[in-house]
């Protein structure tokens, strides 16, 4: 009988030495485990307001890292050259969770001085470990052999996702994560559908996450697809669950598989943002 893996809501059935659908889990002898783990593809210090966490540490840098894979086929992904990939269609190094812990330590500055949330502490000093640009969750296993080593170090993690797994593996990363940035990506069953994901998982996952860390929402705004009544629904939802939780939106640009969109209007961004502002205490533009 071929096994499941039950990481995220595709629930993909593998035959043996197969792949899902995210191109980083497989079945090795009758066992799911994650074929990218310790795979590296991006390695940067970024500012954390890139992630984008603009009340979690702002001024501070961070060390971000990223493998490959996607449970999610968005056609506007802005990473697809590693999250549509797998192991053989892109460049990726081995680093154990030892050695990126290691080296976060050696990039972070007076780490034991750290103060708290929302007080500066200059763009010279590194935070701890963000997991982002692909799908960090779909390789959880090394994220959380990760971030615990972090976390021993005396400093932070911080998970950038999509938020459509299974709650499960919430549990299994939330004793280590200390701050979140996930992508609502719209706010339709249909419209999450096109990209491969599922509303409600992904509505479940942020109420359990922001219940335990801090957490920022992300929208792209994309015309035509979901903006509209789309976006004043997921603000009038946002707001219900607690309208302290900072939202950023987004510009798009063609990119992927749409390049045959314009981009974002720039006044389109600014007047979702104001709309959210009635109800929402911070809201930020992105990519204007």
């Amino acid at each position: 009988m071929r096994p499941v893996c039950r990481v995220c809501p595709h629930h993909c059935r593998l035959e043996e030495g197969a792949l899902g659908l995210c191109r980083a889990r497989k079945n090795v002898s009758g066992k799911i485990q994650s074929e990218n783990y310790g795979r590296i593809t991006g390695l940067a210090l970024d500012p954390i307001e890139k992630k984008p966490l603009h009340r979690f540490y702002p001024g501070s840098s961070i060390l971000s890292v990223g493998s490959y894979g996607c449970n999610l086929k968005c056609p506007f992904c802005q990473n697809h050259e590693i999250s549509m990939c797998g192991e053989k269609e892109v460049f990726w190094e081995r680093m154990s969770p030892e050695e990126l812990a290691g080296q976060a330590l050696e990039y972070a500055s007076d780490a034991a001085h750290i103060r708290g949330a929302g007080q500066s502490r200059g763009a010279a000093g590194n935070l701890g470990v963000a997991f982002t640009y692909n799908e960090p969750c779909i390789g959880y296993e090394y994220v959380m052999d990760t971030a615990r080593l972090v976390r021993r170090a005396g400093m932070k993690n911080v998970l950038v996702t999509n938020g459509c797994v299974e709650l499960w593996v919430l549990d299994e990363l939330l004793p280590y994560i200390d701050a979140m940035n996930i992508d609502l990506k719209g706010f339709t069953k249909e419209f999450y559908r096109k990209l491969g994901g599922d509303l409600e998982t992904v509505k479940r996952f942020i109420v359990k996450a922001v219940a335990a860390c801090h957490v920022e929402l992300t929208t792209l705004i994309v015309p035509g697809e979901n903006d509209g009544s789309q976006l004043r629904e997921l603000i009038d939802w946002v707001a219900a669950l607690d309208r302290n939780i900072p939202m950023h939106f987004s510009r798009f640009f063609p990119c992927f598989r749409m390049y045959d969109k314009e981009p974002t209007p720039v006044s389109q961004v600014y007047e979702t943002v104001e709309l959210a502002k009635k109800q929402l205490r911070y809201v930020y533009p992105g990519n204007c």
